[in-house]
This record gives C-alpha cells, sequence and structure tokens, in this order.
C-alpha cells in the first residue's frame, strides 16, 4: 500500500481530465455493469512507464474526435479491491499494472497490458487507443 500523500499526484493527473476513481469493487461492478456504450477503465500505477507513457498516451487519446463515454480509473497497490474486482473483467488478460482496457455495454472489447504500455511512446498509445475508439465509440 503506498502513501495517499504519494499517489494523490498520479490520482489526479487523470481525474482532472475527467476520469472517475473508483475504489471499491461495488463501484467498479456498478460503472461496468450499467455502462452504456463505451468506457474506459484505466489501471493507474505509481511506475514510470505510467507517468511517462501511459497517463501522457491516454490524456492524448482523448484529444481524438471519438472517445468512451464514461471515463474511469483503479490504481493498483492503493484500491486493492477496486484493483482486484476490474482484473475479473479483463480476464483471460492476466493482472498487468499499468493497463487499459475499453469496455462497449459492459463487455471487454479492448485492452493494452503493461508490455504494450511500457515499451510504447505516449503517441503510439494514443494512436493504438484511437484505433479502438473509431471502432467502438460512436
Amino acid at each position: 500500500m503506498y502513501p495517499p500523500e504519494l499517489v494523490q499526484p498520479m490520482k489526479d493527473d487523470l481525474t482532472a481530465v475527467g476520469f472517475e476513481q473508483l475504489t471499491n469493487s461495488a463501484e467498479v461492478d456498478q460503472a461496468i455493469n450499467e455502462a452504456a456504450g463505451t468506457m474506459l477503465v484505466v489501471v493507474n500505477s505509481v511506475c514510470g512507464c505510467a507517468a511517462g507513457n501511459m497517463r501522457p498516451g491516454v490524456k492524448l487519446s482523448l484529444h481524438h474526435d471519438k472517445k468512451p463515454n464514461k471515463l474511469t480509473t483503479v490504481f493498483a497497490g492503493v484500491d486493492t479491491d477496486a484493483v482486484a474486482q476490474a482484473r475479473k473483467y479483463f480476464l483471460p488478460y492476466p493482472p498487468s499494472s499499468p493497463s487499459i482496457a475499453l469496455f462497449k455495454d459492459g463487455k471487454l472489447v479492448h485492452f493494452l497490458e503493461r508490455h504494450h504500455i511500457e515499451g510504447g511512446s505516449a503517441q503510439m498509445i494514443a494512436a493504438n487507443l484511437a484505433a479502438a475508439y473509431d471502432e467502438f465509440c460512436s
């Protein structure tokens, strides 16, 4: 468990651009099961690839013409119940932090694992997400 004051700026990095922070399993279930249309779930993390690639790439992807109806995030190592519950919806993908999931009408349709994030640039992540938004978002 990381100290709240350490992770707050990392949480704020996404909530400042419209992401809803999910902190427990009930919030995750409600968000995914009641989502109409598309929803992005970002598993945030303290690692360098989250700071250097993932969060900037996700934010850059939101400048695309099409984007998810709902933006949510859980924080690995902090919101452990929320992360564990979100990962149940990510199956068959193994646990991965950071990671990015796109749902359409409650079904997982696109997923980026850590190995897709840590080797890529923010621009590559944004382009990957934009392609998924073109396919699944209206």
